[in-house]
């Protein structure tokens, strides 16, 4: 094995990711199965009310998850959050009303908000190679894809053989095998600097990072372009294979498939095309792409001509997404990446619980065509704010000044290594001299504002 999957601690954790995503992919199809029991023909109304509950727990709780969390070892959270997520898993068979539905994915998304987030964040802290890291970028991104084409097979095939509520049994089984990996491996410790910070600061710092940093900024404005196009999929798919061109359920699959392999082309190439492009003229390309599919999409094309246009809107999609773990290591210290991981997490989910009811209600209302038109403007849009948001020129280290200034920090600031200070000290409070000097710039404490050109 070379790159990433050389590493096995690395090859142990991925493993747990795809255990936990599969849980997850399973359990998305058990609700919708459960809700059909309890609601009958309402089903959808109830599963969509799951589904936004799921978007604003992540939303609310991934930053305050991450502040709480930068106190305690990783692996034991870890593990008590993928144990934590079996719990409620195999609590839901046992649901009898409707409000317990949704009293229990609150619970299980909040878990997966703290969850993913703090995995996230820990990938970099073991692959330290920028090369390897971006492998595993792509690993992660076909096991979500994986998940999507091969999640609804084993579904199928446990339901050949029992009921519905096998599939919390696989789900939890999936979980605590998750857990028993993670605690199988040793893993970074988090940098103790960032406990240090106040829980108000830790809350914002992620936010403050991300809103403040040029190309994460319009890496959010690429989001909203994903959230559009991967919206229509997911929400309108079976509208427009269903009800516009009369097909049944395989031609549902099919389409669903068909955007899972282009997502899974573009990961598979991704850590070629990123060694030889920058991620900038990467992402843009991939903003393309989905703008022009579903501008495409709303002229109304047959059922092969559709086929493409679903391959390039999961590529387009992917061509985004994929990189965006990349972009936030490179904008922060090792400190500030779990709460940086959780920002990008919190802020690119609320453009989907934009987007889900958007691409739902505009298709209800005024058609699939329209609505894929309205979309596709959209994410027009929010690409013009990318290139704007996101300069072309990106360098990583920046010329710059300090004036002089006087400050205080805790003892363990990663950025004053040289002051004398115990564990036990105050904090520290000194001046510095006003000066122009040139290293990797990220905002942190004595850089809050990113420089003009």
């Amino acid at each position: 094995m070379q790159g990433a999957l050389s590493h096995p601690v690395y090859r142990r954790l991925l493993l747990a990711q795809i255990l936990s995503v599969l849980g997850s992919g399973l359990t998305t199809i058990a609700l919708g199965l459960l809700a059909y029991e309890l609601a009958g023909g309402n089903a959808g109304a109830v599963l969509g009310t799951a589904l936004a509950i799921k978007m604003v727990a992540y939303v609310g709780l991934a930053p305050l998850a991450a502040a709480a969390s930068a106190r305690l070892p990783r692996k034991p959270f870890l593990i008590t959050l993928d144990l934590a997520r079996a719990a409620l898993v195999l609590a839901l068979p046992f649901v009898t009303e409707i409000w317990q539905i949704y009293l229990l994915v609150f619970g299980f998304q909040a878990f997966s908000a703290a969850f993913t987030p703090t995995f996230q964040a820990t990938i970099p802290d073991m692959l330290e190679d920028e090369e390897e890291y971006t492998q595993a970028l792509s690993y992660s991104r076909l096991t979500y894809d994986l998940e999507a084409l091969l999640g609804p097979t084993i579904a199928g095939a446990l339901l050949a053989i029992s009921s519905f509520h096998i599939l919390f049994a696989g789900t939890a089984i999936g979980f605590l095998a998750s857990a028993a990996l993670v605690a199988s491996v040793v893993l970074p410790t988090q940098n103790p600097s960032a406990a240090r910070v106040p829980f108000r600061k830790r809350l914002t710092r992620g936010a403050w990072i991300y809103l403040a940093t040029p190309r994460l900024r319009g890496l959010l404005a690429l989001y909203i372009g994903v959230a559009a196009a991967t919206a229509m999929v997911i929400v309108n798919t079976v509208v427009r294979v269903k009800v516009d061109l009369g097909y049944g359920d395989e031609m549902v699959a099919l389409h669903f498939a068909a955007s899972g392999i282009g997502s899974m082309v573009v990961a598979l190439a991704l850590p070629r095309l990123l060694g030889s492009n920058p991620p900038r003229k990467v992402m843009l390309t991939g903003a393309l792409v989905m703008t022009l599919g579903m501008g495409l999409a709303g002229m109304g094309p047959g059922l092969v001509a559709g086929l493409v246009l679903w391959v390039a809107l999961g590529a387009g999609a992917s061509l985004i997404q994929t990189p965006a773990g990349l972009m936030i290591t490179r904008s922060c210290h090792a400190e500030d990446r779990p709460a940086l991981f959780a920002a990008q997490f919190a802020l690119s989910h609320a453009a989907w619980l934009l987007a889900y009811p958007l691409a739902g209600q505009l298709g209800a209302w005024i058609g699939l065509s329209p609505t894929f038109l309205i979309m596709a403007a959209l994410s027009t849009v929010a690409s013009i704010f990318a290139t704007r948001l996101w300069p072309a020129d990106d360098p990583v280290e920046i010329e710059h000044e300090h004036p002089e200034e006087e400050h205080e920090h805790a003892f363990g600031d990663a950025l004053h290594h040289d002051h004398r200070a115990t564990e036990s000290s105050d904090p520290v409070r000194h001046r510095h001299k006003a000066r122009r000097h040139n290293h990797v710039y990220v905002i942190d404490d004595h850089h809050p504002v990113w420089p003009k050109a």
